[in-house]
């Protein structure tokens, strides 16, 4: 079934630019494009349905590639103690912190868990989101792990998202392991990621390499695990100091490296040559109202491809927007709107593994995009808050929320 798509503007986001078509038609298939160019040079034929865009501009749908969507409880009362003198150590110290997210995940049943993630998910839909990454990580044992990542699996299944998950076992040290980190990265390695990835619920393994999570080394065991079991890896890098994990990723063929506030040159030659994504999460920046940047000028001049994302978690970025996250990426970071916009779309989907298939609107590609009514692309990182007019299509389909 052909469908003709007609009177808009298309940013195509080809090759991470605008890459604009003015007085555009395009032409699906299923799910696949089949024709995209100049309306007045649009194919001739029966199509099964034609639509009249009213001249919205037409882009790729926005993908979300780092979130941490599913997960147990609320940390807003942490949120407020923070704001009235309390420090971080003093909340984690009276079990505040991650720890809190992991016992109130382990806790909750997986509709529970389910019910919680699709609220926070409809929201990110509701902004133009297509395709999203969902990390594990609260669970930290095999039996929560595999529930928050069926609860990924199933949220792909119910909404109208791509979904990909990520085993993030690596995130933290539970509880039952205390000061044991190198017995629980064996776990993870030895037990949980080969009965993960048996049941068909990793499509990457990430990890965290910082100072208060898990040493280069101990990452460098879950990142051999997950290439023998033929798993892409991700890595949390370098967000709170320099340990070069944004190098060892890029070793590893690493699909990205996320955070990178204090990487180095090094890091980005070497993420360069591996064709690692960077990935920036200007919410948690915004957050916890760190002063470090992001190493902007190294990135742009070895050529490393930026993608941004939410980050959305309940500790340290509760975003729910991931067009505010293009005005964070613009405003804090100093990325021009057409770089923020490539860094939610074809570098995005780069970062996930389906840079081949999603991310810009090119023949051959998946179908999805948002028609938005605006007056230019810059528009989507220049409202604050709010819903845009629009429509969502996926897959070939109107989905709007």
């Amino acid at each position: 079934m052909k469908t003709l798509w007609q009177h808009c503007h298309v940013a195509t986001m080809a090759d991470g630019k605008y890459s604009i078509i003015e007085d555009a038609a395009m032409v699906t298939a299923g799910v696949l494009i089949e024709w995209i160019g100049p309306r007045s040079q649009a194919p001739t034929a029966d199509y099964a349905q034609v639509h009249d865009l009213q001249g919205a501009w037409v882009t790729p749908g926005l993908i979300d590639c780092h979130t941490h969507t599913v997960f147990g409880g609320n940390r807003s009362g942490e949120f407020e103690q923070r704001l009235e003198g309390v420090s971080y150590a003093e909340i984690a110290a009276k079990g505040g912190g991650i720890a809190s997210t992991v016992r109130a995940t382990r806790a909750a049943t997986e509709d529970e868990l389910f019910v919680s993630a699709e609220k926070r998910l409809r929201s990110l839909l509701r902004d133009g989101v297509t395709t999203v990454e969902i990390k594990s990580g609260y669970g930290l044992d095999l039996a929560n792990e595999r529930k928050m990542l069926r609860v990924a699996r199933r949220l792909g299944e119910t909404l109208p998202v791509s979904v990909r998950a990520t085993c993030l076992a690596a995130h933290a040290l539970p509880p039952e392991y205390k000061d044991r980190a190198d017995d629980y990265i064996e776990h993870i390695c030895n037990e949980m990621l080969p009965a993960l990835a048996a049941e068909g619920l990793v499509d990457a393994v990430d990890a965290f390499c910082e100072y208060l999570a898990f040493s280069p080394e101990q990452v460098e065991r879950v990142f051999k695990v997950a290439q023998q079991l033929g798993v892409p890896v991700k890595l949390h890098a370098e967000q709170l100091s320099s340990l070069h994990g944004s190098s060892l990723a890029a070793r590893y063929q690493a699909l990205s490296a996320d955070h990178l506030e204090f990487m180095t040159e090094e890091d980005a030659i070497a993420m360069a040559a591996s064709g690692t994504v960077a990935v920036l999460l200007p919410g948690a920046f915004y957050f916890l109202r760190e002063t470090q940047l992001p190493p902007m000028e190294a990135l742009r001049k070895h050529g490393v491809k930026i993608a941004i994302a939410s980050d959305l978690n309940p500790g340290t970025s509760p975003a729910l927007s991931v067009r505010l996250m293009l005005n964070m990426a613009c405003t804090l970071f100093r990325m021009t709107p057409e770089e923020a916009l490539a860094g939610a779309t074809q570098h995005a989907a780069t970062a996930l593994g389906m840079g081949d298939t999603h991310g810009s609107l090119e023949v051959g590609k998946v179908a999805d995009f948002v028609a938005w009514q605006i007056d230019r692309p810059a528009d989507l990182a220049y409202w604050l808050g709010g819903e845009l007019d629009k429509r969502v299509v996926r897959h070939g389909v109107d989905v709007t929320v």
